[in-house]
C-alpha cells in the first residue's frame, strides 16, 4: 500500500482488547450499534465494496496478504478509516473461530417493503417470507438460494434472527447486501401489504393439498417458510391461499427448512425460465 493514510496509521498498531475501538467494533458484533454491522473476511468485504455499502471503519492485521492488500487499497480509496491491530488484538473481536485478519465496520442496508415488489427477469414478483426464522445459518442459506433463484426480495417477520448479523451474513455471502431483505414485519401488516399488492401468498406444510411443482409459479406470489422448530403458525397458515407439500419418501416426515426452500425456489425459477422462452417465441 502506498496510500499516505494507510501509512500513517500502520504507525500505530492497536495492541489492546480494550481499545475503545475495537469495543465498538465489538458492540457491533453482537448486534448493539443499531444501523452498523459487521463484516469479516475478504470474500466479505469484497462484496460488501461491490454493493456500495459504506463503510464506516476497517480493522487488519499488520501483515496483510496480497489479496487483503488491496481491499485496504480500495477502503482507503473511499476514505474509510483504517487500523491495524495485531492478531492476538483482532482475535478479540473476531466472530470466528480462527480470525481472518479483515474486518470491517459498515453502515446497515435498508430496504422498505415495496421495494420486493419489482419482478426480476420480467416475470411476476416472487417474495420469499421467512416467518419466526431463529438459525442464522438457514436464514442466510434462504437469502442466497432466493437470490440464485431469482426471487424479487426477501421478507421475514418479527421474531426472526437479525438477517445481517455476522453468521447469518456468512451464510448469505454477499447476497444480503444485493437482494431487498426486510426485516422485523408483524403479521398482519406483511399480509395487508401483500393483499394490496395482489399477489397470492402460499405456504409449505405437510399436510398442504397441492403438491409444489403444482403450483402456477408464474404467479405474482409470496411463499412462506415457518420456524426450523414449530413451523409455520396455525393462524398464518390458514390465510394462505394454497399450501403447498414436498413430496417426502417414507420414513422421512421432513426437510431442514433450507433444503425445503431450496426445492421449491428452483422449481419456481424452472417454471419462471421456461414462461420467458415462451415469451421471446
Amino acid at each position: 500500500m502506498t496510500n499516505d493514510k494507510c501509512n500513517m496509521e500502520n504507525d500505530m498498531v492497536i495492541t489492546s482488547s480494550s481499545n475503545e475501538r475495537l469495543k465498538h467494533a465489538r458492540r457491533v458484533r453482537d448486534g448493539r450499534e443499531p444501523g452498523l454491522i459487521f463484516v469479516e473476511g475478504e470474500r466479505l468485504i469484497e462484496e460488501c465494496l461491490q454493493s456500495g455499502l459504506k463503510l464506516t471503519a476497517c480493522f487488519h492485521a499488520p501483515d496483510p496478504n496480497p489479496r487483503a492488500q488491496k481491499i485496504i487499497a480500495q477502503m482507503a480509496r473511499l476514505d474509510c478509516p483504517l487500523y491495524p491491530a495485531t492478531r492476538a488484538a483482532l482475535d478479540t473481536v473476531s466472530d470466528t473461530v480462527s480470525a481472518q485478519g479483515l474486518i470491517a465496520i459498515a453502515e446497515r442496508p435498508e430496504s422498505v417493503f415495496d421495494q420486493t415488489l419489482p419482478a426480476r427477469d420480467d416475470v411476476a414478483p416472487l417474495i420469499v417470507c421467512l416467518d419466526r426464522a431463529q438459525d442464522p445459518g438457514n436464514f442466510g442459506t434462504i437469502v442466497r438460494t432466493a437470490e440464485a433463484a431469482g426471487a424479487s426480495g426477501v421478507v421475514a417477520t418479527k421474531g426472526s434472527v437479525d438477517a445481517f448479523s455476522p453468521k447469518t451474513l456468512r451464510s448469505s455471502m454477499g447476497s444480503a447486501f444485493r437482494l431487498p431483505l426486510v426485516s422485523g414485519l408483524e403479521q398482519e401488516e406483511l399480509l395487508s401489504r401483500v393483499r394490496a399488492a395482489k399477489l397470492r401468498v402460499v405456504a409449505t406444510a405437510a399436510s398442504g393439498e397441492m403438491v409444489y411443482s403444482d403450483y402456477n409459479w408464474r404467479r405474482p406470489t409470496m411463499v412462506i417458510f415457518g420456524a426450523e422448530a414449530s413451523g409455520l403458525g396455525l393462524e398464518l397458515l390458514e390465510r394462505c391461499d394454497e399450501r403447498l407439500r414436498i413430496p417426502l419418501r417414507a420414513p422421512v416426515e421432513s426437510l431442514n427448512v433450507a433444503a425445503a426452500a431450496a426445492a421449491v425456489l428452483f422449481e419456481a425459477a424452472r417454471q419462471r425460465a421456461k414462461n420467458r422462452e415462451t415469451g421471446r417465441q
